[in-house]
C-alpha cells in the first residue's frame, strides 16, 4: 500500500484551511432574494437608511475589506469616476467596511470619493448580507451588490477585479432598465 508523501499532506491541509478561510461566516444572499434593510452611519456621522431608497432608485452596495488598500482604492476610484453616469441612471452607491468613521473620512478625502462610506464596525450590515471574509474576521469580502427598485438583489459580483465588478453591474443595470421600460 502506498502512502501519501508528507509534503502533499501539508499542501492539502493548507488548501483546506485557505478554502475555509475564504468562506463567508454567514450564508451569502443570492439574486432574487429580498435585500436586508439596514441603517448605518457614514464617514461624517450622518445616518444612512436603505429603506427609503427602495422603490425610488437602484442601490449599489460596495463591500470592501479595508480603507487604503490596493483593491479598495481601485474599486472606490472606479465608482467615483462613474458617479455622474450612475446618478443619471438613478443608482445610489454606498461603500461598506469594518473601518471606523475617522478612517473612512480620511479615505474618502484622500481619493475625493463622492459617495457615502458606512462604518460597519460591528459587522451587522456585512453579516446581514453574508459578506464577512470568514468567521470572526473583521473584514468584508470585496463584493458589489445591486438592489433593484423592488428591494430585491439583482446582482452579486464577487470578483476581486474592480473592472469586472463594474462590467457586471453595468450589464445588470442595462437588464433592469430594459425590464422597467417595458
Amino acid at each position: 500500500m502506498k502512502t501519501i508523501p508528507s509534503c502533499l499532506c501539508r499542501f492539502l491541509l493548507i488548501a483546506v484551511v485557505f478554502a475555509l478561510m475564504s468562506m463567508p461566516a454567514f450564508a451569502a444572499l443570492y439574486e432574487g432574494e429580498s435585500a436586508p434593510v439596514f441603517t448605518g452611519h457614514d464617514q461624517d456621522g450622518k445616518k444612512f437608511k436603505l429603506e427609503p431608497k427602495i422603490g425610488k432608485e437602484f442601490v449599489l452596495l460596495y463591500f470592501y475589506p479595508k480603507d487604503d488598500t490596493g483593491g479598495s482604492i481601485a474599486g472606490a476610484v472606479a465608482l467615483r469616476d462613474r458617479m455622474l453616469e450612475l446618478k443619471r441612471r438613478d443608482v445610489s452607491v454606498v461603500g461598506i467596511s469594518f473601518d471606523k468613521a475617522k478612517s473612512l473620512k480620511k479615505f474618502s478625502f484622500k481619493y475625493n470619493l463622492n459617495f457615502p462610506l458606512l462604518a460597519d464596525t460591528c459587522g451587522e450590515i456585512t453579516d446581514a448580507y453574508g459578506m464577512r471574509m470568514w468567521p470572526r474576521r473583521e473584514m468584508a469580502r470585496p463584493v458589489s451588490v445591486l438592489i433593484d427598485l423592488n428591494g430585491k438583489i439583482a446582482r452579486v459580483t464577487d470578483s476581486p477585479d474592480p473592472a469586472v465588478q463594474m462590467r457586471e453591474m453595468e450589464t445588470a443595470l442595462n437588464r433592469l432598465e430594459a425590464l422597467s421600460s417595458k
